[in-house]
């Protein structure tokens, strides 16, 4: 998922603290959810359920990291994706074929007893639908943490927040943020500080992007980032076969960004995906007011609901209680 810019971004990451990154902070709410979903599992694969068989992964996961967040003084803001624009559909059309053939490997290699297999294929196969989106902004809504529906992409609509000033940085594993005009990016803000890939466990550390940093260290402007992001690949178009992201850079820097798309592309005009990333569907219609957090409420849905311990829950809300006071979270916002 997202545009695979990482070879030529990696210089220009910085480490950063967690006492650095107070403040609001716009979260891409499908990417977050998609993590929960992905991480949040059995060593089988099996996503945490309640006694229904209902998905709780992203519940979990939404309770925990907000708690985290609000100690550490960062301030959550989630942005949701609205409509996908129809240059996206290719992109959610083979998502959705590689999600179910995943979800079929699962099975089999459930059936067989092979659990890293089943581990990996699970996490392949995992999707955001319409019941997880809809518990996640009910959660949100009863935690007091404001959230925002984008017109189309969320990371645009959560880019264009941090460009008005409304909010400080992107959340996002994603570099497409970048791309949409996000003046800074934070990735890896875990709560455990720990991620698998590839199969192993291992420890990550929040790491900022600035765009503008960025762009002088490879000297390049925006519109030649994005061109760079169009030869790779992006959600809206396949990028050129062979192209990776340093060939794609000394491609653009020489200058030869059209050239090389009328040989190897001559059908495909790239002004519709370079007008997505510089002017996407976005809208002021939204508000960061925040509300009290309602704690009997969230027992009520995570452990009358959803079969959550209520001990557990419990000591989530400590934190992001006492940040809240006694009145609204309005004023700390």
């Amino acid at each position: 998922m997202g545009v695979a810019l990482r070879d030529i971004i990696a210089d220009y990451k910085t480490p950063v603290t967690w006492e650095a990154l107070s403040g609001i902070a716009a979260i891409d709410a499908n990417n977050a959810l998609y993590q929960f979903l992905t991480i949040i599992r059995q060593p089988d694969g099996t996503p945490l359920m309640d006694r229904q068989g209902r998905v709780t992964s992203h519940l979990s996961g939404i309770l925990f990291r907000i708690a985290n967040f609000m100690e550490k003084g960062i301030k959550p803001v989630f942005v949701f994706d609205g409509k996908p624009t129809e240059l996206k559909q290719a992109t959610i059309d083979e998502r959705r074929k590689l999600r179910d053939t995943a979800g079929i490997k699962w099975k089999e290699a459930v059936e067989r007893g092979d659990e890293a297999e089943a581990y990996k294929q699970a996490r392949s196969s995992t999707r955001v639908d319409a019941t997880i989106i809809a518990t996640s902004k009910e959660l949100l809504g009863l935690m007091g943490i404001p959230f925002v529906q984008a017109p189309g992409e969320g990371e645009a609509q959560a880019s264009y927040m941090v460009v008005k000033g409304d909010a400080r940085y992107v959340v996002s594993q994603d570099y497409d943020t970048l791309l949409f005009g996000a003046p800074m990016l934070v990735r890896n803000l875990t709560v455990s500080g720990k991620r698998k890939i590839r199969g192993r466990q291992i420890t990550v550390s929040p790491e900022r992007i600035v765009l503008a940093d960025t762009l002088a260290g490879l000297k390049l402007t925006r519109e030649q980032l994005i061109e760079i992001g169009i030869l790779v690949g992006t959600d809206f178009n396949p990028g050129v076969e062979g192209v990776g992201a340093k060939t794609g850079l000394k491609i653009v820097q020489k200058g030869e960004f059209a050239a090389k798309l009328a040989e190897k592309q001559p059908d495909f005009d790239p002004s519709p995906v370079m007008d997505m990333f510089l002017h996407p569907p976005v809208t002021d219609d939204y508000s960061l007011a925040a509300g009290h957090p309602d704690a009997e409420g969230i027992r009520k849905m995570l452990c009358d609901g959803y079969d959550f311990s209520p001990e557990r829950v419990d000591k989530a809300m400590e934190g992001f209680t006492v940040k809240a006071g006694q009145k609204t979270l309005e004023s700390w916002f």
